[in-house]
């Protein structure tokens, strides 16, 4: 077995030295097509200095080619590249990993054109199949192959059982030194990478690794199988080990790092103890952790930083979630020591341009997670909140504040620290629950609450709320004419946070009818923040702009102010001063030309919407009097439409934008639903819900599609939309099929013969008949030249139609009373009046038609007067008798008389118009 390997290396060997010499050969080609495309341009080549002429004597023919070749290409490391070239410079051999397919960096470029310098560069960065077997590849398996075969000598001494275990031991830490000293002696004695193209395969690195991986399987096997040395030396040796690779990678290469961390981090789990300390594990994870982040901040190594928080982060969670007693005071250290790393060691010596520039570090979201998470479960889980220890959690959420403040590129860490006090606090409203065990990953909704519910909580909270306020405005003004998110961000959660902790406060604590000491706390943030966000506005460049920082702040204080009257009035209250507080931001326009304002108005629309929605009845079923139009929906839905109105007409004479269709559009509908509602309520005798669709709700439902539809023409009027535009085409197609279906057959009281109410006038045929009709006649006048001919053609039809139905079944509950189902039977006077009606309707018809001018008014004139004319002919002659029959043949022919007449002045008048413009123009 032995004989093999060494054949096996023989062979890799051997590839690898034709390899070499293939590549040298290839590079003298490429060298000698860049001379010649050099001297074809006539491009004269840089004289060297003198005191560097030696040193460029001695350069191989490889390495003159690459720096002929290639341009140069600028290393990952942004502090390595410097470095290299003052190296250079001073007269010394540079070494070192450079990028993937990068040369070291050049002493002298040569002048050439650029289509002359392209093709030789361009053919240089090739890297073709030979290339990568024999640089990269042989190299990264040679290395793989020592690291293994160190291994396997080892294995195959203890089958042969040629040399005891502490033997094997020694002889494989001293191949281990050996492959380290061997890669740092290469390193030291001039190493380069010749080849473009093969920077990954930086053989003083691989030697390197290979000797750290073979140290760490000597030491564990110490320790774990042979037991020569006790849990506390392995646990030292392997993170000095480790420690240590990491400090190479700062001359070999990140790759290097990534492997030193990786064994550094499970040296842990590898390491076991009948009595675990838990303060040797976080002060070995604090020391790794702050090496690792010095030396990647050295070569700003973004990834290898957030996987050295990452790993810190799991085995602080993994500790609190599996020890049955965690130690409280070693888990505060390790978060300490995490925040302290993060602020301290990788963001700190970064200078003020850096801190001051927007944006954020993003290695900052691992130890934002973690200590979240480890707040999150000090907060949380019964093993410390029972204990009181609670406060130790809002103590790691202070601290993020603190070091988010102190690093502003840390801004993760005031995302977690807010969500994390959002969440604990949204868990101890009964009955909802983040879980008992979160740390143990038993998310669910258990109906307990999570937290503790005494004066430690509230207090907590309270100490947070202000912690935040104070915080976060003060970062926002700092912040706000430089970094416009950042500043935001503060005060996104200097808003949040505060109203989600008063808001749990007050469901727990509280008294949920009416509470005026909560109510009095929400009045204090209303006024804290609109002072907060005038005082961040002030320090905008240009100052008063009203950007995202103000908006949040400023919606901020609308919520608080809509929490504070729902704490201080009863419902039907909220509903009213809810819709009227559309008027403050509207009116604060006159002062201040802050984009929010108007939004914040129309956010008042959408509460009153969502209280109407939740509670139509405004007070409770059980409370609403059944006193027709005077009673708590006048207010409820009349002030609010009101309040709209005046709002729309402000913002029209200052922001003049969107905020102000919005606010006509709630308007208007508001006014729809008042009339609606105060019809229901009167036709229902105080009832609004009856649990089954009767005439009188869909009537409401119709006038509410017709509304939306005319709301819907005026916005796209003002602001066109395709959406806003073909919206209210389907709205009124929708309004039109309700109407055929359920007004005029469905619902029909003709059909159903429903009650259509004791009151003479105001009763349902009134509000299902009536009420469209005018407004579907509104909606066709308004939209005439606005929208296709079709749309309004349909829309007066059904109007039409609408009036005639409307006085067809008032004049039978004239006759019949409240019920006037079809199988009552007809009087004569009844059919009789039937006949002159739709002779009245029709010529009314036929007026209209003229005077507006539309032919569909006219056409159904004609269809009426058709319809009246057949009644008569075929209905009154045998169902009437006497006098009223005469009257109707009468009234009748009296009628198809006046029309013909009128029809012949209006076209004698047409046709003499038509000669004086013919006249005039001859």
């Amino acid at each position: 077995m032995f004989e093999s390997l060494i054949g096996l290396a023989a062979i890799i060997a051997l590839f690898v030295i034709i390899s070499r010499q293939q590549s040298r050969i290839g590079l003298i080609e490429r060298e000698l097509g860049a001379l010649r495309s050099l001297v074809l341009s006539g491009a004269v080549l840089p004289a060297a200095r003198p005191a560097e002429q030696p040193q460029a004597d001695a350069k191989p023919a490889e390495a003159i080619t690459a720096e002929v070749a290639s341009p140069p290409v600028a290393d990952d490391a942004g502090a390595e590249a410097p470095a290299a070239q003052a190296a250079a410079a001073a007269g010394e051999v540079v070494s070192g990993p450079w990028a993937k397919d990068e040369a070291p960096p050049p002493a002298a470029e040569p002048a050439a054109g650029p289509a002359e310098a392209a093709q030789p560069a361009k053919a240089a960065r090739q890297t073709d199949v030979e290339t990568a077997l024999g640089t990269r590849w042989a190299v990264w398996v040679g290395g793989i192959a020592l690291a293994l075969g160190g291994l396997f000598l080892i294995r195959y001494t203890i089958e042969a059982g040629i040399f005891g275990p502490g033997v094997r031991l020694t002889m494989a830490g001293i191949l281990g030194l050996v492959l380290v000293g061997g890669g740092e002696f290469i390193r030291r004695t001039g190493f380069k990478v010749p080849v473009q193209g093969a920077a990954g395969a930086y053989i003083p690195a691989i030697l390197t690794a290979a000797g750290a991986f073979i140290l760490f399987g000597t030491v564990y096997a110490a320790y774990g199988i042979y037991g020569f040395i006790g849990p506390a030396l392995a646990f030292a040796l392997l993170g000095v080990i480790g420690v240590a690779t990491i400090a190479a990678s700062l001359v070999h290469g990140l790759a290097l790092a990534g492997i030193g961390l990786i064994g550094a981090m499970a040296t842990p789990a590898l390491v076991s103890s009948q009595a675990p300390n838990p303060w040797a594990l976080f002060v070995y994870l604090a020391i790794v952790l702050a090496a690792t982040a010095a030396i990647a901040r050295l070569r700003d190594w973004k990834a290898l930083v957030a996987a050295a928080f990452v790993g810190t982060g799991l085995w602080t969670i993994l500790y609190m979630a599996n020890t049955p007693a965690a130690n409280l005071s070693a888990i505060l250290f390790i978060d300490a020591a995490t925040l302290a790393v993060l602020a301290f060691v990788w963001l700190g010596a970064r200078g003020a341009e850096a801190e001051s520039a927007g944006g954020f570090d993003w290695p900052s979201i691992a130890p934002a997670i973690f200590v979240g998470l480890s707040a999150l479960g000090l907060s949380v889980d019964p093993a410390f909140t029972v204990a009181g220890d609670a406060l130790a959690g809002a103590a790691l959420l202070a601290a993020m504040l603190a070091v988010a403040l102190y690093r502003p590129r840390a801004l993760p860490l005031l995302h977690a620290a807010g969500l994390v006090t959002a969440m604990i606090y949204l868990g101890i409203i009964p009955p909802t629950s983040i879980g008992s065990d979160i740390v143990g990953g038993s998310l669910g909704v258990d109906g307990q609450p999570v937290v503790v519910s005494d004066q430690l909580t509230r207090n907590i909270g309270v100490g947070l709320g202000l912690l935040f306020i104070a915080a976060g405005f003060w970062a926002a003004r700092q912040w706000v004419a430089t970094a416009r998110i950042r500043s935001a961000s503060w005060v996104a959660w200097a808003v949040i946070a505060p109203l989600v902790v008063l808001t749990a406060l007050w469901f727990t604590f509280g008294n949920l009818d009416r509470d005026f000491l909560y109510a009095a706390v929400a009045a204090l943030l209303v006024v804290t923040f609109a002072a907060g966000g005038e005082w961040i506005a002030r320090a905008e460049e240009p100052p008063l702009k009203g950007d995202g920082a103000v908006s949040f702040a400023l919606g901020g204080a609308a919520i608080a102010a809509l929490l504070m009257l729902h704490m201080a009035f009863g419902s039907g209250w909220t509903t009213v001063l809810v819709g009227a507080a559309a008027v403050v931001p509207a009116l604060a326009t006159r002062w201040r030309s802050y984009p929010v304002l108007g939004w914040i108005s129309v956010g008042a629309v959408v509460a009153t919407l969502a209280r109407v929605a939740y509670d139509p009845t405004i007070v409770g079923a059980a409370s609403l009097s059944t006193t027709p139009v005077f009673n708590w929906l006048l207010p409820g839905y009349g002030v609010p439409a009101l309040a709209f109105g005046f709002a729309a007409w402000q913002l029209a004479r200052t922001t003049n934008g969107r905020p102000r269709l919005a606010m006509e559009a709630g308007a208007a509908l508001f006014a729809l639903l008042t009339l609606a509602i105060l019809v229901r309520h009167a036709m229902h005798g105080g009832v609004l819900d009856t649990g089954t669709v009767t005439l009188a709700e869909q009537a409401i439902y119709t006038l509410i599609a017709l509304g939306a539809g005319a709301i819907l023409v005026a916005i796209d009027r003002r602001s066109p939309s395709s959406v806003m535009r073909y919206g209210s085409m389907a709205v009124g197609v929708l309004s039109v099929a309700f109407v055929a279906v359920r007004h005029f057959v469905v619902l029909n009281p003709l059909f159903t013969d429903e009650s259509t109410g004791t009151i003479p006038v105001f009763n349902l045929l009134f509000l299902a008949y009536l009420l469209p009709a005018v407004a579907a006649g509104a909606l066709a006048l308004y939209v005439r030249d606005k929208r296709p001919r079709w749309y309004a053609a349909m829309l007066a039809l059904v109007a039409s139609l609408l009036a005639f139905a409307y006085a067809t079944l008032s004049v039978r509950r004239l006759f019949k009373g409240e019920f006037i189902g079809l199988w009552s039977g007809l009087g004569q006077v009844e059919t009789y009046t039937y006949s002159a009606l739709w002779l009245a309707i029709g010529v009314a018809l036929l007026t209209a038609g003229v005077w507006l001018k539309s032919q569909v008014l006219r056409v159904a004139s004609a269809a009426l007067i058709a319809i009246a004319v057949l009644k008569v002919f075929l209905f009154d002659m045998s169902e009437l008798e006497g006098v009223l029959r005469a009257l109707s043949f009468i009234g009748l022919g009296a009628v198809l008389i006046g029309i013909g007449l009128f029809y012949q002045r209006l076209l004698t008048r047409a046709a003499k118009e038509k000669a004086e413009q013919a006249e005039t123009i001859g």
